[in-house]
């Protein structure tokens, strides 16, 4: 009976290999991870899955298919040449992705030719061992890449040094003396690599410009842009032609436009802004409906195409907003100056002039250029004591805005729009740019009242453009995009959940799993497993980019939207207006491919700002720490990596790591699919959203890094006992495949 039972057992494991092969023989040039094939060939228990992985592996390691990172397999498709991008480590981990199949080949430094970091390089790619990572050679630096590098200058008698912070480059830049542009040691300064002979180890390199003394506030703020290629200071070229440019609000423009300057128009924005680019005019019509206008900084009637000033404002794309200032997409003179919806002044406008009734029903709308002047400047305290007290200035319009509001975003969650609310972290700080303490910018109904008027703007435009009348075919247009999430994270996301008692749909329309997220986010308030689940939830979504392809916007839950309402601080919503003039005119189609390039550079350049703005509050933060170091702080676990366990305070939401050799009392496995480490020997387990006790050991302004310890209940930190060698027996499906690949590295 037991053979009959292991012979069938055999057939199985059999039959569930060919299963295997015969999806992996499919695949052409897609890639897919263990999970991705069992649900494709309905393996469904732990087990079939776990000879799923062990398979993979297996046939990786016997060069079938290639690992292109860890977990992630595609067929072969390569010759002996590829071309693609370079990938530089300080750590020598050099690699190059190909173009072909996107995977990622391991390059020696010794077969660099010294490429550097984003360099399109041609490889030759070295006949494949058994058992071996697949190797390249770099034979041909196809396209160099335009980059700098920003570090500290050490100088010497005759030459000079920088010492650099970059993680893509490990040595050194020596610069001649006639290239340190008067720098000094201690300064923080950007070079350029100008040569780097094949028998040096080191690079030779010029000065681009000295930022100043390296630990002042102003050199590593302007370091933090400088890092990633955003600009850091307004050319002055493009400054004085901006200076030229007047108002211009004459009579034959007037004409032009609906006049709107009698209509009570007001602005709401935070306390310390100075380019207002949108204004919310309110009236009530004779037959008790409402004409409510969001009225958006006519940027585009003063900035016009292919000029030195649209040129700049392209080549940035954004405003990056940092810690301490803001590094404008456009010169002063026009962002905070004849663009920007000041009161008491003559303004032209883009507006969106919606007619509603009281049920927030849109019952017509208008795109229109108009003059406004607005009445009143609001910041968002003082529009949320009107609304909280029913006193002060425009309390009626204010009052049945914030009820119209409500309705709209209301009726937006019904129809499947994810309500994500995280409280931002900002700076007390003083005129030296230290930072005094922290605080969180939670957002009120004054900030949601602004946010669902410019959302309704948006998706009025989007559609007016995208969704044509009649038989119109729709032209190229620049829309607001949000791809819907990776199954395997919202597969994951819906597992977790349910050991919490939490049901979300996996699968099936959008706006049904965006309810049940929705559902789950608000029963989970104030929960010990809030932080874990909404931190999940976030991870589980796709980034929003622009594009001219409308596959809608997932997390917003709309078929058409598009950036129509920030043309002072967003350059594809300039793209927008122009677009937008062009059609109400009746013009012809644009270039499809052009405007598509522009939407890439525009997706990439916001994805950077962005960065750069969290590089930013990382450094204030760490500045901040220093001041705490040896305090106890409680937190929650915000990472989890093979590294170590990264925790954010709940006091100041500062970041920092308790790295994996410093954790007590067990070994740990790390197991990505439930986000925890666990314990083998005593199955503990230090899970994402967990609270935890932690004293600050470190903080490390150059790195931007922090680190902790674990503190126990009676406050004594875990530190991990060097006698603590017990393996265990409880092994992740992780450790199981690196077993099985050191076995099959003995075998052989």
């Amino acid at each position: 009976m037991a053979q009959s039972a292991k012979a069938a057992s055999s057939k199985s494991n059999i039959a569930l290999a060919k299963k295997v092969m015969d999806f992996v023989m499919q695949q052409k040039n897609n890639t897919y991870n263990y999970k991705q094939v069992a649900h494709a060939i309905g393996a469904k228990t732990a087990v079939q899955q776990r000879n799923i992985a062990l398979q993979l592996v297996e046939m990786a390691f016997n060069g079938e298919i290639i690992e292109v990172s860890p977990g992630k397999y595609k067929s072969p498709q390569r010759g002996n040449e590829a071309i693609g991008v370079f990938v530089r480590r300080s750590n020598g981990k050099n690699s190059v992705i190909t173009d072909s199949d996107g995977e990622t080949i391991f390059v020696a430094e010794r077969n660099s030719m010294h490429a550097l970091n984003g360099d399109r390089v041609k490889v030759n790619i070295a006949a494949h061992r058994r058992g071996a990572e697949p190797e390249a050679e770099v034979i041909e630096i196809i396209e160099k890449k335009e980059q700098t590098f920003i570090g500290t200058l050490k100088v010497d008698k005759h030459f000079g040094y920088l010492l650099t912070d970059s993680k893509y480059l490990a040595t050194d830049i020596f610069i001649p003396k006639a290239k340190l542009k008067s720098g000094k040691t201690g300064d923080k300064a950007v070079v350029r690599i100008t040569e780097w002979k094949d028998d040096f180890k080191n690079p030779s390199g010029e000065v681009v410009d000295i930022l100043g003394k390296a630990g002042e506030n102003n050199t590593e703020i302007h370091a933090i842009l400088a890092e990633f290629g955003l600009p850091y200071k307004y050319p002055s070229t493009v400054e004085k032609a901006a200076d030229k440019i007047g108002a211009g609000i004459t009579e034959e423009v007037v004409a032009q436009r609906i006049d709107m300057r009698d209509v009570l128009t007001f602005t709401i924005d935070p306390a310390d802004a100075k380019d207002f680019d949108d204004a919310l005019s309110f009236r009530r019509l004779s037959n008790g409906h409402y004409e409510i206008g969001v009225h958006i900084a006519d940027v585009t009637h003063y900035v016009h195409p292919d000029t030195i000033i649209d040129r700049e404002a392209q080549k940035r794309a954004t405003s990056v907003y940092l810690v301490d200032r803001v590094v404008p997409m456009l010169p002063e003179h026009l962002c905070n100056g004849i663009c920007s919806l000041r009161p008491n002044e003559d303004k032209l406008a883009f507006s969106v002039i919606f007619h509603m009734d009281d049920d927030g029903k849109v019952l017509t709308s208008k795109i229109a250029r108009t003059v406004i002047r607005s009445d009143r400047r609001f910041s968002y305290e003082e529009a949320q004591n009107v609304i909280e007290t029913g006193l002060g200035d425009c309390v009626e319009a204010i009052k049945k805005l914030d009820e119209l509001a409500k309705i709209l975003r209301r009726q937006r969650y019904e129809n499947g729009s994810v309500e994500f609310d995280r409280a931002e972290v900002k700076f007390h700080i003083d005129e030296a740019g230290k930072p005094l303490g922290v605080f969180f910018k939670v957002s009120k109904d004054a900030n949601k009242l602004i946010e669902e008027f410019m959302l309704l703007a948006n998706r009025t435009v989007a559609t007016f453009v995208g969704k044509p009348q009649g038989k119109k075919k729709a032209k190229p247009f620049v829309y607001r995009v949000h791809d819907v999430p990776d199954p395997s994270r919202l597969a994951d996301l819906a597992a977790i959940a349910r050991t919490f008692g939490y049901k979300i749909k996996a699968s099936g329309p959008p706006k049904e799993i965006n309810r049940s997220i929705n559902r789950m986010l608000a029963e989970v308030k104030g929960r010990g497993e809030e932080n874990y689940l909404s931190t999940l939830a976030i991870r589980s979504m796709a980034k929003a980019i622009y594009t001219t392809d409308n596959i809608g916007h997932y997390g917003l839950g709309f078929e058409y939207y598009t950036h129509f309402t920030s043309p002072i601080r967003r350059y594809p919503d300039m793209m927008v207006h122009r677009l937008l003039d062009r059609y109400l005119a009746g013009g012809r189609s644009v270039n499809l491919q052009k405007l598509e390039d522009q939407c890439k550079h525009s997706s990439e350049m916001e994805q950077l700002a962005a960065t750069a703005e969290r590089s930013s509050i990382k450094y204030k933060q760490v500045e901040y720490m220093q001041e705490h170091i040896g305090n106890k702080f409680s937190g929650i676990i915000s990472g989890v990596t093979e590294w170590g366990l990264y925790v954010e305070l709940n006091d100041n939401l500062c970041e920092g790591l308790v790295p994996m050799r410093d954790l007590a009392d067990d070994y740990y496995d790390f197991d990505e699919k439930n986000h925890c480490l666990v314990g083998r020997r005593h199955n503990h387990r230090y899970r994402l959203g967990d609270n935890v006790d932690i004293r600050v050991t470190r903080a490390d302004l150059e790195k931007k890094q922090l680190d902790f310890v674990l503190l126990d209940d009676n406050g004594n930190a875990l530190r991990k006992s060097d006698k603590e060698d017990d393996m265990g027996s409880k092994v992740s499906v992780a450790e199981a495949l690196t077993q099985h690949g050191k076995k099959k590295r003995r075998r052989k």
